[in-house]
């Protein structure tokens, strides 16, 4: 058992379900003491969260991630108990093993082993860590930037321990990610008997027509970075259970990822251009969980790639597929930003797991990064 599985034995341990971090933190926050960091908790609401650093210099390179996970489903349908890690066949098994605990254990001991190889390092070294991730993710990273934000802290550069990789520990990193609007619409009608369809007006029959030209609608082509926006509909829901009932109103539920090419904003534009010309009463409601960002090549991805090809010899992929992370709400600052973790294969799934060396090589990859920007 090495450090990194030691720690990561003890955060998967922890029943940590969002918004709960279970003592992950408390436990972060003594090894980070001991290394010579500053702590401070910082409690939004119901969600703990912390900011913890050393040194006062720039640059700040910081370790983001969060200690929450995703609820384990019935847990008499995993293998091995979701919250009692083992390793089998060399394989870690458990709730978070990939999606993040085991990158917080890479994380804490590769700044660990990295403070005393350079006790005099340049610049700083910080922490954001949060458990309101895998949630609504309103009380975590976000209100810790803002809290940043109003004493001018600064995050220059910034590695989230997201799961990037996909067949071998760094051979992809994210170094942005799509933005994601979603939208509720609510198509207006008048409810009436099938049997008179003059006396009442079909909400799905006129919105199909509209939905169709959404999903037909070619928003941009991409760029050399991202692939074309993509519009998904995940929801459609009309009528009272009754099979001779004409609804009064059609639920839609979409969403947009989206590009650099495009806003926000002009993405709501062009959608109710099209509900407009179609004629539709609706009412409308947005959700912007964050705008698409990107860190191009600079100080942070290439560190992050010399280090990943030393540590491993592979040469890493730059990607900005996949969903959403907290990046999205540290890249907005100025901070580059970079994904880095373990495969993803197996998060949020019954039996996730993670090959156990993996978490060696992550930690041996951020330190060499560390020893690359700060040594």
């Amino acid at each position: 058992m090495t450090p990194t599985l030691q720690l990561a034995f003890d955060l998967i341990s922890r029943r940590s379900v969002t918004p709960e971090d279970a003592g992950c933190q408390p436990l972060m926050m003594e090894r980070l003491a001991a290394a010579g960091f500053s702590n401070e908790p910082l409690r939004f609401a119901e969600v703990d969260n912390f900011w913890s650093r050393r040194g006062s210099e720039s640059p700040l390179v910081c370790f983001a991630g969060h200690t929450d996970v995703v609820p384990t489903g019935p847990e008499e349908n995993w293998t091995h108990p979701p919250f009692v890690p083992q390793i089998v066949d060399g394989l870690l098994y458990g709730r978070g093993a990939a999606d993040m605990k085991g990158s917080l254990a890479a994380m804490i001991v590769a700044t660990e082993n990295f403070v005393k190889k350079h006790p005099h390092h340049k610049g700083s070294i910080a922490f954001l860590i949060t458990a309101d991730e895998e949630g609504p993710a309103k009380n975590g990273t976000v209100k810790v930037v803002e809290t940043l934000e109003a004493r001018n802290e600064k995050i220059d550069m910034c590695i989230v321990g997201e799961p990037s990789s996909t067949n071998k520990t760094g051979d992809v990193v994210k170094n942005g990610r799509r933005g994601s609007l979603g939208c509720v619409l609510k198509v207006k009608g008048i409810q009436g008997h099938v049997a008179y369809p003059h006396l009442a007006k079909n909400p799905v029959h006129i919105a199909a027509p509209a939905l169709a030209e959404l999903a037909a609608e070619e928003w941009d082509q991409g760029n050399d970075f991202f692939p074309a926006t993509s519009f998904q509909i995940s929801n459609i829901n009309a009528g009272t259970g009754a099979t001779n009932v004409i609804p009064g109103e059609c639920e839609v539920v979409f969403n947009f990822r989206f590009s650099t090419e495009l806003t926000a904003d002009v993405l709501k534009q062009r959608t109710q251009a099209i509900l407009d010309k179609h004629g539709l009463e609706y009412d409308i409601q947005w959700n912007l969980s964050g705008e698409p960002f990107l860190t191009s090549r600079g100080a942070l991805v290439d560190a992050s790639v010399q280090a990943i090809r030393e540590v491993t010899g592979l040469d890493t992929e730059l990607s900005t597929a996949g969903g959403t992370s907290d990046g999205r709400f540290i890249a907005p600052t100025g901070s580059q930003v970079l994904e880095l973790g373990p495969c993803n294969a197996t998060i949020h799934k019954v039996d996730e797991h993670v090959t156990a060396v993996d978490l060696d090589t992550l930690t041996t990859i951020y330190e060499r990064i560390l020893e690359l920007l700060l040594a």
